[in-house]
């Protein structure tokens, strides 16, 4: 399982590119893709939880895993406030560098390090789960990574610059997996907890960012659309859940 749970993490730090895309899309373009990723991502991580995560958690550990969902909760809210910590909303000058830049990076980077835990305890206990687990990451992982690709050049780094700091933060992800295979003999011990945290995390996430995101649209037509998508994303776990039990 290691060797799939480094190529999960490669393939979800390469995702840090995606800021390319970005670059040569128009603002309306741009808009209609964002309008699609944060949809499927939000139904690609609620259906991860309900279908593949919360039931393997609780095979293995019971009653018990409702504390370790918590403890995910709120430890992506801390993550989340270490990559907004210290933003700055003064323009950028030589006298005034932007350190949203730098503590963006850092924060994503911390981020990062623990999805590649999260990847690489998923596929300990089973390679469905670890498939299913990544696949939500990678969804999450792309508004993301534009996001962060935006705030960057906002900060005043160049677009070569920003790709190139955004995927060495993005690798921090393979480091996490590495580290959680070198505990040995603890890693399946950790790996009963670090799933429940990932429900935790993945709650978090949908609900406080990606779910209040969708709101922010309104038209009728466009919502049907996000409903739609974001079933897609819960029925695409689900067959994944039919297709490896």
């Amino acid at each position: 399982m290691l060797l799939y749970s480094i190529l999960a993490t490669i393939i979800v730090s390469l995702i840090s590119f995606v800021g390319l895309f970005s670059i040569s899309s128009s603002e309306e373009g741009f808009k209609k893709i964002a309008f699609f990723l944060v949809s499927l991502a939000a139904g690609t991580m609620i259906g991860d939880v309900f279908i593949h995560l919360l039931p393997e958690a609780a095979t293995n550990q019971g009653q018990s895993i409702w504390i370790w969902v918590i403890v995910g909760i709120g430890l992506f809210f801390v993550l989340e406030k270490v990559v907004h910590w210290r933003h700055c909303h003064l323009p950028t000058t030589e006298k005034h560098p932007h350190p949203v830049g730098v503590m963006n990076l850092v924060g994503d980077g911390f981020h990062n390090f623990f999805d590649g835990l999260l990847i690489a305890g998923s596929f300990v206990v089973s390679f469905q789960l670890g498939i299913a687990t990544t696949i939500a990451v990678i969804f999450h992982e792309i508004p993301q990574e534009i996001g962060d690709f935006g705030v960057l050049i906002h900060a005043g780094f160049t677009k070569k610059r920003a790709l190139l700091f955004n995927f060495l933060s993005a690798l921090a992800a393979v480091l996490g997996c590495i580290v959680l295979f070198s505990l040995g003999r603890n890693t399946e011990n950790l790996s009963n907890i670090l799933v429940p945290i990932t429900a935790g995390g993945f709650i978090y996430i949908a609900m406080s960012d990606l779910l209040p995101e969708l709101h922010k649209e309104t038209r009728w037509l466009w919502s049907i659309g996000q409903l739609l998508i974001l079933t897609f994303g819960i029925g695409i776990m689900y067959l994944l859940k039919i297709y490896f039990s």
